[in-house]
């Protein structure tokens, strides 16, 4: 069985997200859940091409299955970028066609592409050249006043005949004048039924739905219609919330893990990740969501603002260390 026959269906993802998806985030989600998909953050393709590619791809093993979201628009150099992934061990290259942000549509990528089908699927066809990884691209349902049906449409048709199986579809199109990013999440109203609408139209691409889903009980129902889910900022707030994603979206009857375990694996993850006792500033900030909602985690997040500073792994074991005592007790 080849590794792409391995892995589980994309039925829910956690979406990408600069400065929260980083490895750090990514290692903790996966002792969450097994199942679950998880995305890095953007990587501009361009800053692959010089330097030290690790710097941009490491990340530990046990985070499959782990897909790449590349920034780019020339078939080239996301081609050579899609062949750094499979070297270093990605399942999945993701094309970002759904970024609003200034900065990144002003570098020709992101949500702008969604003007430019032809290009991306040229884009898709050099990586697929390229590698032997699934090709998906993430997008909106319409940018500015590009937002008809048929446009999005001939999106998907373009993408989908270069050879892209899979597309990434956020309910709410993108303005890219007049709204920061934020106000881009937020604002443009949801359309979920044309996400649904486009699955009606191209039964055998896989279509997963993105945008305003904030817990597992409203992603299952989105299932039937369409093929998986992603979540985004819930899963940084409350990484606890997915301990019941691989028996609820994968069948999986392993008890879900306890606080405590993660709490244990992470701290474990974290000694080799340290240098001279002191953990990797933003290996702290994934933690602070675990909490939420449980007695006490006023007291816990306080703690670990106070070690922004030190970020000594024995103080952050110290300050830990009552929710494990608790359900070891």
């Amino acid at each position: 069985m080849n590794k792409s026959q391995a892995l589980p269906p994309r039925r829910l993802s956690v979406a990408p997200m600069m400065n929260r998806t980083d490895r750090h985030f990514r290692y903790l989600m996966r002792l969450v859940t097994r199942e679950t998909w998880l995305y890095t953050e953007m990587v501009v393709a361009r800053a692959l091409m010089h330097g030290d590619p690790g710097r941009f791809l490491g990340h530990h093993a046990d985070e499959s299955p782990l897909a790449l979201q590349l920034g780019g628009s020339e078939p080239a150099t996301l081609a050579h970028a899609a062949g750094l992934a499979e070297e270093h061990g990605y399942d999945e290259v993701n094309i970002n066609a759904g970024c609003p942000s200034t900065r990144v549509t002003g570098g020709r990528m992101g949500a702008i592409l969604m003007r430019e089908p032809e290009r991306v699927a040229d884009c898709v066809k050099a990586m697929r050249t390229a590698c032997s990884l699934p090709i998906t691209v993430k997008t909106r349902i319409g940018v500015d006043h590009d937002d008809d049906f048929d446009f999005l449409c001939r999106f998907a048709e373009a993408v989908r005949a270069a050879g892209c199986e899979t597309l990434i579809v956020h309910a709410r199109k993108a303005w890219l004048k007049g709204l920061s990013p934020r106000e881009n999440r937020t604002v443009p109203a949801l359309d979920y039924e044309r996400v649904f609408e486009l699955k009606r139209c191209f039964p055998t691409l896989e279509v997963i739905l993105n945008g305003g889903v904030n817990e597992l009980d409203a992603a299952e129902p989105m299932l039937e219609h369409c093929d998986g889910v992603m979540l985004g900022r819930a899963a940084f707030s409350r990484p606890l919330a997915f301990s019941e994603a691989d028996r609820r979206f994968y069948a999986r009857h392993t008890p879900p893990p306890a606080l405590a375990d993660v709490l244990r694996a992470y701290l474990d993850y974290l000694a080799p990740q340290s240098t001279h006792g002191k953990v990797p500033h933003t290996a702290l900030a994934p933690l602070a969501g675990l909490f939420s909602g449980l007695r006490g985690a006023r007291r816990t997040r306080r703690g670990l603002g106070a070690l922004a500073a030190t970020r000594e792994l024995s103080v952050l074991a110290e300050v830990l260390a009552p929710w494990m005592q608790a359900e070891a007790a």
